[in-house]
């Protein structure tokens, strides 16, 4: 979830009355911006090994990716969904994954000329390959919402930013991080998936 707006209330709100709904001070002051990256458990329903920062680079997902794995050693499988952003399919990730299946740097290839990391398509079917330990699936384009930490995120826009003030940067991450504590202690439950796959007509 990028571009997250730490935006200051420059006045307070004005309580319900009678008849009244709170009213929101519409004027702000901005703070700048973070980036959560994080993992939505679709077994138990939590956000885990969650990443706050100031930006959402290749190595920023790396580090992130990294995290996740090392948070269950004892996993043996780890399935990750996410959308065809490039750094979702880059070579450090390559590089990053082949490691945890024992496989040489140099069987990778040379990046825009051959082997695996040839290409984004050649390091996407690697990542994806059912018999690792790690595996990548890649939403289709326009289809955020087969992403069920798409889902979350409108929670979290919900019930944390969108009334909410926010004094800076710093006081936003711990805002968000102490919400997805919360939100693992008291509110954590699976997505009960109701949509059904139906063939398209022409």
């Amino acid at each position: 979830m990028t571009a997250i707006q730490a935006l200051e209330r420059k006045h307070p709100d004005l309580p319900m009355e009678p008849g009244k709904a709170q009213r929101q001070e519409f004027g702000y002051i901005r703070h700048g911006t973070q980036t959560l990256i994080a993992n939505f458990d679709v077994v138990t329903g939590q956000v885990i090994s969650p990443t706050c920062g100031d930006t959402r680079t290749e190595q920023d997902f790396i580090t992130h990716i990294k995290r996740t794995i090392e948070s269950d050693l004892s996993a043996s499988k780890w399935h990750f969904i996410t959308d065809g952003l490039n750094t979702h399919k880059s070579e450090s990730l390559v590089r990053l994954i082949a490691g945890y299946e024992g496989i040489p740097e140099e069987n990778l290839g040379v990046k825009g000329v051959e082997g695996i990391l040839k290409s984004m398509e050649t390091r996407a079917s690697f990542l994806n390959d059912s018999t690792h330990k790690v595996v990548f699936h890649y939403t289709p384009k326009h289809a955020s919402w087969m992403n069920q930490i798409e889902i979350w995120f409108s929670i979290l826009a919900r019930k944390l930013l969108k009334r909410n003030s926010f004094l800076s940067k710093e006081h936003l991450k711990e805002r968000l991080l102490a919400f997805i504590d919360y939100w693992n202690k008291t509110m954590a439950k699976p997505f009960k998936w109701t949509y059904e796959g139906k063939v398209l007509k022409a």
